[in-house]
């Protein structure tokens, strides 16, 4: 290793070698990109402007919209810019920095969904104790929470990524953003530490926050299915099938890519995966949550009522 060049950029080898598939692939994930931004933006502006969406799930709705387009900040611009230009490369300061914003982006995200979870658990289980236990003080605690949960579980073994060498011989990373996964591999130094810990982190911020919000949406479950009425069982479930899809939706594509025996990956396969994972699942949250709830539609409605009738002015 002393006789070994330190790395100061990675190459990263992308979706596709193809120049035409690259082409297609840019302007496929560019018009995502912005539908994203587009969509989450619409979210975080209807959720401050609308009075009928001052409520702790539209808060919390609020804060999952700008994860999300951090989330896909981190990747899909360099991403655009590496596939429209012809390069591959990164340095090793934005490879490191954009892992550490991937992670704690996407593990707020996990911990605000399982907030979520039991916010609706106790709008529908506890409906009469529910403004006094969700108040404001609590919802904001509840994100700060979040973060401060998110930055500290990556924060530790962000730091031994930082310090890890990773020598000139071996710097091509067969994916197409900074995996931590990829990264290990790379590195010229013994890393079972780095990845049990990792391993546990990954078990404990996916499966941990997985079974806050199965055991919150079971015992829902069975408060709905106690209403008599089959209309209010269908207007109470209502409000809980957007939360549930999304559950599904980036749960799975997680579980699969850092939860899994060691030596069993596909690299491409990981690939599609991921591509889902950072790509597909903040797309379709403002979809979901808009083109499903009656509510924010009535209130898109009405503000754009509003904007219509300002701009006739």
């Amino acid at each position: 290793m002393a006789n070994s060049t330190r790395v100061r950029e990675f190459i990263l080898l992308g979706l596709t070698n193809n120049p035409q598939l690259a082409i297609g692939l840019f302007l496929i994930l560019l018009g995502i990109y912005l539908l994203t931004l587009i969509g989450n933006m619409l979210i975080i502006i209807i959720t401050l402007v609308n009075a009928q969406l001052y409520s702790p799930m539209y808060f919390f709705l609020r804060h999952v919209a700008w994860i999300e387009i951090g989330y896909m900040s981190t990747i899909i611009p360099k991403t655009l810019i590496n596939t429209a230009t012809g390069s591959k490369s990164i340095t090793l300061a934005g490879c490191l920095a954009q892992m550490f914003l991937y992670f704690v982006l996407g593990t707020t995200g996990f911990l605000l969904l399982a907030v979520m979870s039991i916010d609706r658990y106790i709008a529908i289980c506890n409906p009469l104790r529910y403004p006094a236990i969700m108040n404001e003080e609590i919802c904001c605690l509840s994100v700060l929470c979040c973060w401060i949960g998110g930055l500290s579980l990556i924060l530790g073994p962000s730091i031994l990524f930082f310090q890890m060498p990773y020598c000139g011989h071996n710097n091509v990373v067969n994916h197409f953003f900074c995996d931590n996964g990829h990264l290990i591999k790379l590195s010229c130094v013994d890393t079972s530490l780095l990845e049990l810990i990792d391993f546990m982190i990954a078990v404990f911020s996916l499966l941990g926050t997985l079974v806050v919000n199965l055991v919150s949406y079971i015992k829902i479950v069975s408060t709905i299915l106690r209403i008599p009425s089959i209309t209010g069982r269908r207007k109470t479930f209502s409000t809980c099938a957007s939360h549930m899809t999304v559950v599904f939706v980036t749960y799975s594509s997680c579980i699969f890519m850092y939860i899994r025996p060691k030596g069993s990956s596909n690299l491409d396969f990981n690939k599609i995966t991921a591509l889902l994972n950072t790509v597909m699942a903040p797309l379709l949250i403002p979809f979901i949550y808009c083109l499903r709830n009656k509510q924010v539609q009535d209130a898109l409605r009405t503000e754009l009522r509003q904007w219509v009738g300002f701009c006739k002015r």
